[in-house]
This record gives C-alpha cells, sequence and structure tokens, in this order.
C-alpha cells in the first residue's frame, strides 16, 4: 500500500492506497478539508462558525443538515448532554482557539440550543451570536468527505484521521489502544467496508482533570467513562456514538442506529455492545 501522510485540523492523517495518489486526487482531498475547515472550525478567526459566534447569522455548507440532524439526535438521546453549542463550555477551561489551557469555573452550554439553531440541508443559521463546536462528529463527517472524494480511485483504500479511520476494500486490524497506556491495547478488531472512531480522555487533555469531553449541561468533564470506540458503515455515525457513548442513552442510540461498539470506564472495566465484532484482551487494564 501507497501511505500519503499529512497535517491538517490538528491531527495527523494517512491515506493508504493500492497505488500512489496523483496530484489531481490530492488536490481534491485538500480543497474538501480546507473548504470543511473555513466552514466550521472554531480555531479559525476567518471561519464561518467563528463569524456566527461573534455576529449571528448564516452557515452555508452542504454538511449542515447532516451535521445537525444528527447533533439533534445525540442530544435527545442523552438528555442534553451533547450539544453543538458546547464551545463557550470548553472555552471556559481553557480549550479556546487559542488553546490558553488556562481554566476558569465551569459553564452550562444553552439547553434550548434549537431554539439558536435553525437549519437545512445545506445552510445553518442562528438568531444571535452562538459559537458552535461540532467536535462530536466532525472529524467523522470530514473522513467519510474525504473517502467519498477518493470514490473513484481504484483498489483498497484506508482514511485514517488521527486514529479515527475508514476502511473500503480489504480488512484491516486495528489495535484499540489503551487510554492509559499508548503502548497497549484493550482489544482488536478487523475493519472492512466499515469506519472505526474512537474518543478518549487522555486526548485534548490539560490540567488535572481537564480534557475535551464535557457534559454540556454541566460544562464539567466526564468521568465514568475513559474510552470509547464505534464500528459503523460510515465515520460521522460512528464519530457521533464515540462521543454518545460517555453518556447515559449512548447504547440506546447506538442500537437505533445498528453501530457496534466498545467502552472502557475510568477503573478498567471494559464493555462492548452484543454484536460488537472486536476481540477483547481483558475487562481490567
Amino acid at each position: 500500500m501507497a501511505i500519503w501522510r499529512f497535517d491538517a485540523i490538528g491531527t495527523t492523517w494517512e491515506i493508504e492506497t493500492t497505488s500512489e495518489l496523483g496530484s489531481d486526487d490530492r488536490q481534491s482531498v485538500g480543497a474538501e478539508i480546507d473548504r470543511f475547515d473555513r466552514e466550521w472550525s472554531r480555531f479559525r478567526e476567518d471561519s464561518a462558525v467563528t463569524r456566527v459566534g461573534r455576529d449571528g447569522g448564516k452557515i452555508s455548507s452542504p454538511d449542515a443538515g447532516a451535521m445537525l440532524d444528527a447533533y439533534l439526535e445525540l442530544s435527545q438521546a442523552t438528555r442534553g448532554a451533547v450539544n453543538p453549542l458546547v464551545a463557550d463550555s470548553l472555552a471556559a477551561l481553557g480549550y479556546d482557539a487559542s488553546y490558553s489551557l488556562v481554566a476558569g469555573d465551569p459553564i452550562a452550554a444553552p439547553r434550548a440550543w434549537t431554539e439558536r439553531l435553525r437549519w437545512t440541508e445545506g445552510e445553518a443559521t442562528a438568531s444571535a451570536p452562538a459559537l458552535l463546536d461540532v467536535g462530536a462528529l466532525g472529524k467523522g463527517r470530514l473522513v467519510d468527505i474525504v473517502t467519498d472524494a477518493l470514490a473513484d480511485v481504484p483498489g483498497d483504500l484506508v482514511v485514517d484521521a488521527g486514529g479515527d479511520m475508514r476502511v473500503r476494500g480489504s480488512a484491516v486490524r486495528v489495535g484499540l489502544e489503551h487510554p492509559y497506556d499508548a503502548s497497549k491495547a484493550i482489544g482488536v478488531i478487523e475493519l472492512q467496508d466499515a469506519a472505526l472512531c474512537a474518543s478518549a480522555v487522555n486526548r485534548r487533555a490539560w490540567g488535572e482533570g481537564l480534557h475535551h469531553v464535557l457534559d454540556a449541561r454541566t460544562g464539567v468533564p466526564v468521568r465514568t467513562w475513559a474510552a470509547t470506540w464505534a464500528i459503523a458503515p460510515a465515520a460521522m455515525r460512528a464519530d457521533a456514538v464515540a462521543t454518545a457513548l460517555f453518556f447515559d442513552g449512548g447504547p440506546e442510540l447506538a442500537a437505533s442506529w445498528g453501530v457496534e461498539w466498545v467502552r472502557m470506564s475510568t477503573d478498567g472495566r471494559a464493555e462492548r455492545s452484543p454484536g460488537c465484532p472486536a476481540q477483547l484482551f481483558t475487562t481490567r487494564p
């Protein structure tokens, strides 16, 4: 397999193909990533999300409807724990646009976010300034976009964005990284024509007990679950479920979407969905 590595949206990407990608395919991938970043990144001063966070108004994007429809289901399933207006809550703890990592007091995200935000298939509109954070599923959405951009590339394909991946063609064996020891895995899974997304409290962590997975109802980082993995046909839904699994209602949402999963608690217990094909080595660290 030929491997193309590059950095984008704050993570390292690896795209594996049977043959080396040509310049046109690479340009197509780069253009899609840049478009998505310009529309949805809260870390860019020139993004649509930053503008709407400052002034309100519209975000024109072909991803608006799919992502916000999924957020609505996430929010309903977790009773408000997942909320696309959690950006200010993250910023309050130091995970802001400048990466200050200086924590203040936690703040809850607005509960009635659907009253502030309206959307159609290709547009989202905020009636007042509202800063969005699509981190619960945005990277998975972008993995799907890149995979689709390479739909005409023959042979096997693996699109891996910092561990969130989608596989087309031959099966790929993937380790489930231990959240407290990156040199170990708690299990393995074979992926074929499917996506695997993960989330863990050791990623994007700073300070004492501070990390990026917050309960939007309180603005406080989660404490019960340390890591999650979700397997689905497409990466956006896998990414969304990987977030939902930190909260009550996550397993039920996964079942309704037909997504298999594994999660590990902060005290080392591992559990999985009844049909999950992963092989777990142990239920303890």
